[in-house]
Protein backbone atom coordinates (compact mmCIF):
# COMPACT_ATOMS: atom_id res chain seq x y z
CA UNK A 1 0.00 0.00 0.00
CA UNK A 2 2.84 2.37 0.84
CA UNK A 3 4.40 1.96 -2.60
CA UNK A 4 1.11 2.96 -4.22
CA UNK A 5 1.02 6.13 -2.12
CA UNK A 6 4.62 6.93 -3.05
CA UNK A 7 4.00 6.51 -6.72
CA UNK A 8 0.81 8.57 -6.72
CA UNK A 9 2.46 11.44 -4.89
CA UNK A 10 5.49 11.44 -7.16
CA UNK A 11 3.44 11.21 -10.32
CA UNK A 12 1.29 14.08 -9.08
CA UNK A 13 4.35 16.25 -8.49
CA UNK A 14 5.74 15.44 -11.91
CA UNK A 15 2.49 16.27 -13.65
CA UNK A 16 2.01 12.70 -14.82
CA UNK A 17 -1.60 12.32 -13.66
CA UNK A 18 -2.78 14.60 -16.43
CA UNK A 19 -3.85 11.81 -18.72
CA UNK A 20 -5.79 9.90 -16.11
CA UNK A 21 -9.32 8.71 -16.82
CA UNK A 22 -10.73 10.93 -14.07
CA UNK A 23 -9.02 13.98 -15.50
CA UNK A 24 -10.26 13.24 -18.97
CA UNK A 25 -13.83 12.82 -17.70
CA UNK A 26 -13.54 16.24 -16.07
CA UNK A 27 -12.46 17.68 -19.41
CA UNK A 28 -15.56 16.58 -21.30
CA UNK A 29 -17.05 19.58 -23.12
CA UNK A 30 -20.62 20.47 -22.26
CA UNK A 31 -23.38 21.84 -24.44
CA UNK A 32 -24.70 25.25 -23.35
CA UNK A 33 -27.03 27.83 -24.83
CA UNK A 34 -25.78 31.30 -25.70
CA UNK A 35 -27.71 34.16 -24.13
CA UNK A 36 -30.36 35.84 -26.25
CA UNK A 37 -28.74 39.22 -25.75
CA UNK A 38 -25.15 38.22 -26.56
CA UNK A 39 -23.77 39.82 -29.69
CA UNK A 40 -20.50 38.11 -30.61
CA UNK A 41 -18.46 39.30 -33.58
CA UNK A 42 -19.55 36.20 -35.49
CA UNK A 43 -22.26 33.58 -35.16
CA UNK A 44 -21.62 31.51 -32.05
CA UNK A 45 -20.69 27.89 -32.80
CA UNK A 46 -21.82 24.96 -30.71
CA UNK A 47 -20.30 25.45 -27.29
CA UNK A 48 -17.33 23.08 -27.03
CA UNK A 49 -15.70 24.84 -24.08
CA UNK A 50 -14.01 22.58 -21.52
CA UNK A 51 -15.54 22.73 -18.03
CA UNK A 52 -14.53 21.66 -14.56
CA UNK A 53 -16.89 20.82 -11.72
CA UNK A 54 -16.70 22.92 -8.55
CA UNK A 55 -16.54 20.31 -5.83
CA UNK A 56 -18.85 21.89 -3.29
CA UNK A 57 -21.67 23.09 -5.52
CA UNK A 58 -21.41 21.04 -8.69
CA UNK A 59 -21.20 24.23 -10.75
CA UNK A 60 -19.76 23.80 -14.24
CA UNK A 61 -16.93 26.34 -14.49
CA UNK A 62 -15.24 27.11 -17.80
CA UNK A 63 -11.61 26.05 -17.74
CA UNK A 64 -10.81 29.37 -19.42
CA UNK A 65 -11.77 32.37 -17.30
CA UNK A 66 -11.76 36.04 -18.27
CA UNK A 67 -9.45 38.21 -16.18
CA UNK A 68 -10.89 41.72 -16.31
CA UNK A 69 -7.91 43.56 -14.81
CA UNK A 70 -6.47 44.85 -18.10
CA UNK A 71 -9.76 45.91 -19.69
CA UNK A 72 -9.81 49.47 -21.05
CA UNK A 73 -11.25 52.01 -18.59
CA UNK A 74 -12.73 54.29 -21.22
CA UNK A 75 -14.22 51.90 -23.79
CA UNK A 76 -17.26 50.18 -22.30
CA UNK A 77 -18.42 49.17 -25.76
CA UNK A 78 -15.29 47.06 -26.32
CA UNK A 79 -15.58 45.55 -22.84
CA UNK A 80 -19.21 44.64 -23.58
CA UNK A 81 -18.20 43.07 -26.89
CA UNK A 82 -15.49 40.92 -25.24
CA UNK A 83 -17.82 39.82 -22.45
CA UNK A 84 -20.57 39.00 -24.95
CA UNK A 85 -18.18 36.91 -27.03
CA UNK A 86 -16.94 35.14 -23.91
CA UNK A 87 -20.42 34.18 -22.75
CA UNK A 88 -21.49 33.10 -26.23
CA UNK A 89 -18.49 30.80 -26.47
CA UNK A 90 -18.84 29.15 -23.07
CA UNK A 91 -16.70 31.30 -20.75
CA UNK A 92 -18.63 31.87 -17.53
CA UNK A 93 -16.00 32.90 -14.93
CA UNK A 94 -15.06 36.61 -14.67
CA UNK A 95 -12.40 37.90 -12.29
CA UNK A 96 -12.01 41.47 -11.04
CA UNK A 97 -10.99 43.43 -7.90
CA UNK A 98 -11.69 46.85 -6.35
CA UNK A 99 -8.14 48.07 -7.01
CA UNK A 100 -7.98 47.14 -10.71
CA UNK A 101 -8.20 49.82 -13.35
CA UNK A 102 -7.65 52.67 -10.92
CA UNK A 103 -10.68 51.54 -8.94
CA UNK A 104 -12.98 51.40 -11.97
CA UNK A 105 -12.70 47.75 -13.01
CA UNK A 106 -15.54 46.39 -10.89
CA UNK A 107 -17.80 49.06 -12.36
CA UNK A 108 -17.08 48.27 -16.01
CA UNK A 109 -17.31 44.55 -15.23
CA UNK A 110 -20.69 45.01 -13.60
CA UNK A 111 -21.95 47.15 -16.47
CA UNK A 112 -21.01 44.47 -19.00
CA UNK A 113 -22.22 41.42 -17.08
CA UNK A 114 -25.48 42.90 -15.79
CA UNK A 115 -26.79 42.93 -19.37
CA UNK A 116 -27.02 39.13 -19.12
CA UNK A 117 -29.13 36.83 -16.92
CA UNK A 118 -27.45 36.47 -13.52
CA UNK A 119 -27.43 32.66 -13.64
CA UNK A 120 -25.29 32.72 -16.82
CA UNK A 121 -22.07 33.93 -15.18
CA UNK A 122 -19.92 33.59 -12.07
CA UNK A 123 -18.14 36.70 -10.86
CA UNK A 124 -15.07 36.75 -8.65
CA UNK A 125 -13.80 39.76 -6.75
CA UNK A 126 -11.52 40.40 -3.80
CA UNK A 127 -10.90 42.18 -0.52
CA UNK A 128 -8.09 44.54 -1.58
CA UNK A 129 -7.55 46.29 1.76
CA UNK A 130 -3.80 46.67 1.27
CA UNK A 131 -3.58 50.22 2.61
CA UNK A 132 -3.19 50.15 6.39
CA UNK A 133 -5.82 52.90 6.61
CA UNK A 134 -8.39 50.34 5.42
CA UNK A 135 -7.51 47.65 7.97
CA UNK A 136 -10.27 48.56 10.38
CA UNK A 137 -13.42 46.48 10.21
CA UNK A 138 -15.48 49.49 9.18
CA UNK A 139 -13.21 50.51 6.28
CA UNK A 140 -12.85 46.95 5.01
CA UNK A 141 -16.60 46.52 5.12
CA UNK A 142 -17.02 49.66 2.98
CA UNK A 143 -14.80 48.07 0.32
CA UNK A 144 -16.79 44.84 0.55
CA UNK A 145 -20.20 46.51 0.25
CA UNK A 146 -19.06 48.72 -2.62
CA UNK A 147 -18.21 45.60 -4.63
CA UNK A 148 -21.88 44.59 -4.61
CA UNK A 149 -23.05 47.95 -5.94
CA UNK A 150 -20.28 48.20 -8.55
CA UNK A 151 -20.92 44.67 -9.81
CA UNK A 152 -24.70 45.16 -9.64
CA UNK A 153 -25.25 41.87 -7.81
CA UNK A 154 -26.82 40.77 -4.53
CA UNK A 155 -24.38 37.87 -4.09
CA UNK A 156 -20.78 37.27 -5.15
CA UNK A 157 -19.95 33.84 -6.52
CA UNK A 158 -16.23 33.68 -5.69
CA UNK A 159 -14.75 36.02 -3.08
CA UNK A 160 -11.03 36.15 -2.30
CA UNK A 161 -8.72 37.52 0.36
CA UNK A 162 -6.51 39.44 -2.04
CA UNK A 163 -2.76 38.89 -2.22
CA UNK A 164 -2.22 37.11 1.07
CA UNK A 165 1.53 36.87 1.74
CA UNK A 166 2.34 40.41 0.60
CA UNK A 167 3.78 42.08 3.68
CA UNK A 168 4.05 38.79 5.53
CA UNK A 169 2.07 37.55 8.49
CA UNK A 170 1.97 40.99 10.11
CA UNK A 171 0.02 42.48 7.22
CA UNK A 172 -2.22 39.45 6.90
CA UNK A 173 -3.18 39.57 10.57
CA UNK A 174 -3.84 43.31 10.35
CA UNK A 175 -6.02 42.95 7.26
CA UNK A 176 -8.07 39.91 8.25
CA UNK A 177 -7.51 38.53 11.75
CA UNK A 178 -7.09 41.34 14.28
CA UNK A 179 -10.11 43.23 12.90
CA UNK A 180 -12.31 40.12 12.76
CA UNK A 181 -12.89 40.50 9.04
CA UNK A 182 -12.12 36.91 8.10
CA UNK A 183 -14.72 35.73 10.63
CA UNK A 184 -17.16 38.19 9.07
CA UNK A 185 -16.54 36.80 5.58
CA UNK A 186 -17.14 33.26 6.81
CA UNK A 187 -20.51 34.40 8.18
CA UNK A 188 -21.30 36.14 4.89
CA UNK A 189 -20.75 32.84 3.13
CA UNK A 190 -23.09 31.15 5.58
CA UNK A 191 -25.69 33.83 4.79
CA UNK A 192 -25.33 33.24 1.04
CA UNK A 193 -23.99 36.69 0.08
CA UNK A 194 -20.73 34.92 -0.72
CA UNK A 195 -21.10 31.57 -2.47
CA UNK A 196 -17.44 30.46 -2.37
CA UNK A 197 -14.63 31.83 -0.20
CA UNK A 198 -10.94 31.62 -1.07
CA UNK A 199 -7.71 33.59 -1.32
CA UNK A 200 -5.07 34.64 -3.83
CA UNK A 201 -1.40 34.28 -3.00
CA UNK A 202 1.84 36.14 -3.69
CA UNK A 203 4.86 36.57 -1.41
CA UNK A 204 5.54 35.05 1.99
CA UNK A 205 4.70 31.35 1.82
CA UNK A 206 4.24 31.11 5.59
CA UNK A 207 0.91 32.93 5.21
CA UNK A 208 -0.14 30.51 2.47
CA UNK A 209 0.81 27.57 4.69
CA UNK A 210 -1.07 29.04 7.66
CA UNK A 211 -4.29 29.32 5.66
CA UNK A 212 -4.09 25.92 3.97
CA UNK A 213 -3.24 24.24 7.28
CA UNK A 214 -6.52 25.66 8.66
CA UNK A 215 -8.74 24.34 5.89
CA UNK A 216 -10.87 22.39 8.38
CA UNK A 217 -11.57 25.64 10.24
CA UNK A 218 -12.26 27.93 7.29
CA UNK A 219 -13.34 25.40 4.64
CA UNK A 220 -11.62 27.14 1.74
CA UNK A 221 -13.49 26.58 -1.51
CA UNK A 222 -10.63 27.58 -3.82
CA UNK A 223 -7.30 29.38 -3.97
CA UNK A 224 -5.68 31.46 -6.70
CA UNK A 225 -1.97 31.03 -7.44
CA UNK A 226 0.51 31.99 -10.13
CA UNK A 227 1.20 28.84 -12.12
CA UNK A 228 2.90 28.12 -15.43
CA UNK A 229 5.51 25.66 -16.66
CA UNK A 230 8.40 27.97 -15.74
CA UNK A 231 7.15 28.94 -12.25
CA UNK A 232 6.40 25.26 -11.58
CA UNK A 233 9.96 24.83 -10.31
CA UNK A 234 11.58 28.21 -10.95
CA UNK A 235 9.31 30.78 -9.30
CA UNK A 236 12.31 32.54 -7.73
CA UNK A 237 13.12 33.84 -11.23
CA UNK A 238 9.90 35.86 -11.28
CA UNK A 239 10.91 39.43 -12.11
CA UNK A 240 7.43 40.94 -12.30
CA UNK A 241 7.40 42.72 -8.97
CA UNK A 242 6.33 39.97 -6.57
CA UNK A 243 8.75 38.09 -4.34
CA UNK A 244 7.56 34.50 -4.47
CA UNK A 245 8.84 32.20 -1.75
CA UNK A 246 7.55 28.93 -3.19
CA UNK A 247 7.40 27.21 -6.55
CA UNK A 248 3.99 26.59 -8.11
CA UNK A 249 4.61 22.85 -7.80
CA UNK A 250 4.67 23.19 -4.01
CA UNK A 251 1.57 25.42 -3.93
CA UNK A 252 -0.45 23.21 -6.28
CA UNK A 253 0.51 20.01 -4.49
CA UNK A 254 -0.36 21.38 -1.07
CA UNK A 255 -3.73 22.67 -2.27
CA UNK A 256 -4.48 19.40 -4.03
CA UNK A 257 -3.61 17.45 -0.90
CA UNK A 258 -5.96 19.69 1.14
CA UNK A 259 -8.81 19.24 -1.35
CA UNK A 260 -8.76 22.91 -2.42
CA UNK A 261 -9.34 23.61 -6.12
CA UNK A 262 -6.99 25.98 -7.92
CA UNK A 263 -7.64 29.12 -9.95
CA UNK A 264 -4.59 29.97 -12.04
CA UNK A 265 -3.28 33.47 -12.69
CA UNK A 266 -0.36 34.36 -14.95
CA UNK A 267 -0.48 31.16 -17.06
CA UNK A 268 1.67 32.98 -19.63
CA UNK A 269 3.91 34.59 -16.98
CA UNK A 270 2.93 38.07 -18.05
CA UNK A 271 3.20 37.10 -21.77
CA UNK A 272 6.85 36.00 -21.29
CA UNK A 273 5.96 32.47 -22.38
CA UNK A 274 4.61 33.74 -25.69
CA UNK A 275 8.11 34.84 -26.72
CA UNK A 276 10.48 32.15 -25.51
CA UNK A 277 13.95 31.79 -27.11
CA UNK A 278 13.91 30.55 -30.70
CA UNK A 279 15.80 27.35 -29.87
CA UNK A 280 12.97 26.27 -27.56
CA UNK A 281 10.17 27.51 -29.78
CA UNK A 282 11.55 25.38 -32.63
CA UNK A 283 11.41 22.27 -30.44
CA UNK A 284 7.73 22.93 -29.67
CA UNK A 285 6.94 23.68 -33.31
CA UNK A 286 8.52 20.39 -34.31
CA UNK A 287 5.86 18.57 -32.27
CA UNK A 288 2.85 20.79 -33.04
CA UNK A 289 3.62 23.07 -36.01
CA UNK A 290 0.32 24.96 -35.87
CA UNK A 291 0.31 25.75 -32.14
CA UNK A 292 1.36 29.12 -30.77
CA UNK A 293 3.55 29.41 -27.68
CA UNK A 294 0.48 30.65 -25.78
CA UNK A 295 -1.39 27.45 -26.67
CA UNK A 296 1.44 25.36 -25.27
CA UNK A 297 1.39 27.29 -21.99
CA UNK A 298 -2.40 27.12 -21.66
CA UNK A 299 -2.50 23.42 -22.49
CA UNK A 300 0.13 22.68 -19.84
CA UNK A 301 -1.84 24.49 -17.12
CA UNK A 302 -5.22 23.10 -18.14
CA UNK A 303 -3.90 19.54 -18.16
CA UNK A 304 -3.61 19.56 -14.36
CA UNK A 305 -6.77 17.96 -12.97
CA UNK A 306 -7.15 20.15 -9.87
CA UNK A 307 -7.42 23.38 -11.88
CA UNK A 308 -10.89 24.94 -11.68
CA UNK A 309 -10.24 27.74 -14.17
CA UNK A 310 -7.33 29.50 -15.89
CA UNK A 311 -7.48 33.28 -16.02
CA UNK A 312 -6.39 35.21 -19.08
CA UNK A 313 -6.49 38.99 -19.43
CA UNK A 314 -8.03 39.00 -22.90
CA UNK A 315 -8.54 42.71 -23.53
CA UNK A 316 -8.64 42.44 -27.32
CA UNK A 317 -10.95 40.38 -29.49
CA UNK A 318 -8.05 38.64 -31.23
CA UNK A 319 -6.84 37.27 -27.88
CA UNK A 320 -10.16 35.87 -26.75
CA UNK A 321 -10.90 34.35 -30.16
CA UNK A 322 -7.53 32.53 -30.16
CA UNK A 323 -7.76 31.37 -26.55
CA UNK A 324 -11.31 30.06 -26.90
CA UNK A 325 -10.06 27.78 -29.66
CA UNK A 326 -7.43 26.36 -27.29
CA UNK A 327 -9.99 25.44 -24.63
CA UNK A 328 -12.90 24.42 -26.87
CA UNK A 329 -12.11 21.67 -26.18
CA UNK A 330 -8.71 21.46 -24.47
CA UNK A 331 -6.22 18.97 -25.90
CA UNK A 332 -4.28 17.83 -22.83
CA UNK A 333 -0.50 17.48 -22.90
CA UNK A 334 1.04 14.08 -23.44
CA UNK A 335 3.83 12.69 -21.26
CA UNK A 336 6.30 13.45 -24.05
CA UNK A 337 5.11 17.06 -24.25
CA UNK A 338 5.29 17.50 -20.47
CA UNK A 339 8.83 16.18 -20.52
CA UNK A 340 9.81 18.64 -23.24
CA UNK A 341 8.27 21.61 -21.40
CA UNK A 342 10.08 20.59 -18.21
CA UNK A 343 13.35 20.45 -20.12
CA UNK A 344 12.68 23.86 -21.69
CA UNK A 345 11.87 25.37 -18.28
CA UNK A 346 15.12 23.99 -16.85
CA UNK A 347 16.99 25.34 -19.84
CA UNK A 348 15.45 28.79 -19.49
CA UNK A 349 16.20 28.88 -15.77
CA UNK A 350 19.43 26.93 -15.66
CA UNK A 351 19.31 23.59 -13.87
CA UNK A 352 19.58 24.62 -10.22
CA UNK A 353 21.31 22.90 -7.39
CA UNK A 354 19.31 22.14 -4.27
CA UNK A 355 20.30 24.76 -1.61
CA UNK A 356 20.97 22.16 1.07
CA UNK A 357 23.76 22.94 3.57
CA UNK A 358 23.69 19.37 5.02
CA UNK A 359 22.84 20.80 8.45
CA UNK A 360 20.59 17.73 8.97
CA UNK A 361 17.99 19.71 10.95
CA UNK A 362 15.42 17.84 8.84
CA UNK A 363 16.53 14.48 10.21
CA UNK A 364 15.53 11.91 11.16
CA UNK A 365 13.00 11.22 8.45
CA UNK A 366 10.07 9.09 9.75
CA UNK A 367 10.40 6.88 6.66
CA UNK A 368 14.18 6.54 6.70
CA UNK A 369 15.12 8.83 3.79
CA UNK A 370 18.64 10.23 4.07
CA UNK A 371 17.60 13.72 3.04
CA UNK A 372 21.05 15.44 3.16
CA UNK A 373 22.70 12.42 1.52
CA UNK A 374 20.28 12.40 -1.40
CA UNK A 375 20.67 16.13 -1.92
CA UNK A 376 24.47 15.98 -1.67
CA UNK A 377 24.55 13.25 -4.33
CA UNK A 378 22.27 15.25 -6.64
CA UNK A 379 24.32 18.44 -6.26
CA UNK A 380 27.61 16.64 -6.89
CA UNK A 381 26.17 14.99 -10.00
CA UNK A 382 25.03 18.40 -11.22
CA UNK A 383 28.42 20.04 -10.58
CA UNK A 384 30.28 17.22 -12.29
CA UNK A 385 27.90 17.27 -15.28
CA UNK A 386 26.82 13.69 -14.65
CA UNK A 387 23.09 14.40 -14.57
CA UNK A 388 21.26 12.63 -17.46
CA UNK A 389 19.74 15.94 -18.50
CA UNK A 390 18.33 17.66 -20.37
CA UNK A 391 18.14 15.92 -23.74
CA UNK A 392 16.25 12.65 -23.27
CA UNK A 393 16.34 12.06 -27.02
CA UNK A 394 20.14 12.25 -27.14
CA UNK A 395 21.79 9.04 -28.42
CA UNK A 396 23.70 8.57 -25.15
CA UNK A 397 20.84 9.44 -22.80
CA UNK A 398 20.05 5.85 -21.80
CA UNK A 399 23.72 5.17 -21.11
CA UNK A 400 24.09 8.31 -19.00
CA UNK A 401 20.86 7.63 -17.14
CA UNK A 402 21.97 4.09 -16.35
CA UNK A 403 25.35 5.34 -15.12
CA UNK A 404 23.62 7.92 -12.91
CA UNK A 405 21.27 5.27 -11.49
CA UNK A 406 24.16 2.86 -10.80
CA UNK A 407 26.14 5.57 -9.04
CA UNK A 408 23.08 6.54 -7.00
CA UNK A 409 22.43 2.95 -5.88
CA UNK A 410 26.08 2.60 -4.89
CA UNK A 411 26.04 5.84 -2.88
CA UNK A 412 22.59 5.67 -1.24
CA UNK A 413 21.57 2.42 0.55
CA UNK A 414 18.17 0.80 -0.08
CA UNK A 415 16.51 2.06 3.09
CA UNK A 416 17.58 5.70 2.58
CA UNK A 417 16.56 6.47 -1.00
CA UNK A 418 14.32 9.25 -2.32
CA UNK A 419 11.63 6.77 -3.43
CA UNK A 420 10.74 6.19 0.23
CA UNK A 421 9.46 9.75 0.64
CA UNK A 422 5.68 9.79 1.06
CA UNK A 423 5.24 13.58 1.23
CA UNK A 424 4.38 13.55 4.95
CA UNK A 425 5.86 17.09 5.26
CA UNK A 426 7.39 16.38 8.69
CA UNK A 427 10.66 17.87 7.41
CA UNK A 428 9.35 21.13 5.99
CA UNK A 429 9.12 23.19 9.18
CA UNK A 430 12.61 22.07 10.26
CA UNK A 431 14.53 23.22 7.18
CA UNK A 432 16.20 26.64 7.67
CA UNK A 433 16.64 26.93 3.89
CA UNK A 434 12.88 26.42 3.34
CA UNK A 435 13.58 23.70 0.77
CA UNK A 436 10.46 21.97 -0.55
CA UNK A 437 11.99 18.63 0.33
CA UNK A 438 9.29 16.22 -1.00
CA UNK A 439 9.27 18.05 -4.34
CA UNK A 440 13.04 17.76 -4.65
CA UNK A 441 12.85 14.06 -3.80
CA UNK A 442 10.39 13.78 -6.69
CA UNK A 443 12.99 15.40 -8.96
CA UNK A 444 15.55 12.73 -8.00
CA UNK A 445 13.05 9.90 -8.51
CA UNK A 446 12.24 11.28 -11.95
CA UNK A 447 15.92 11.21 -12.92
CA UNK A 448 16.19 7.58 -11.84
CA UNK A 449 13.17 6.51 -13.88
CA UNK A 450 14.01 5.09 -17.30
CA UNK A 451 12.61 7.14 -20.17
Amino acid sequence: MMSNIDRRQFLKRLGMTMGSAAAMMALEPLKALADDNTKPSAAAPDNRMTYRVQHGSGEQISLLGLGMMRMPRDNQELVNQIVDYALAHGINYFDTAPMYGGGRNEGITGAALSRHPREKYYVATKMSNYDERTWSFEESKKIYEKSFSELRVDYIDYYLLHGIGLGGMHNFEGRFIDNGFLDFLVKEREAGRIRHLGFSYHGDVSVFDWLVDRTEEYHWDFAQIQMNYLDWRHASLNKRGFKQDADAEYLYDKLDKAGIQVVVMEPLRGSALTRIPDEYAKQLKALRPDDTMAEWAFRWVGSHPNILTTLSGMNQMVFIEENVKTFAPLDTCTDKENELLEKIADGMAGIPTIPCTTCAYCMPCPYGVDIPGNFAFYNEAMHSHQLPLPETSAPDYAERQAAFADAYRAAIPDGKRASLCVDCEACLSKCPQQIRIPNQMGRIVSLLRKK
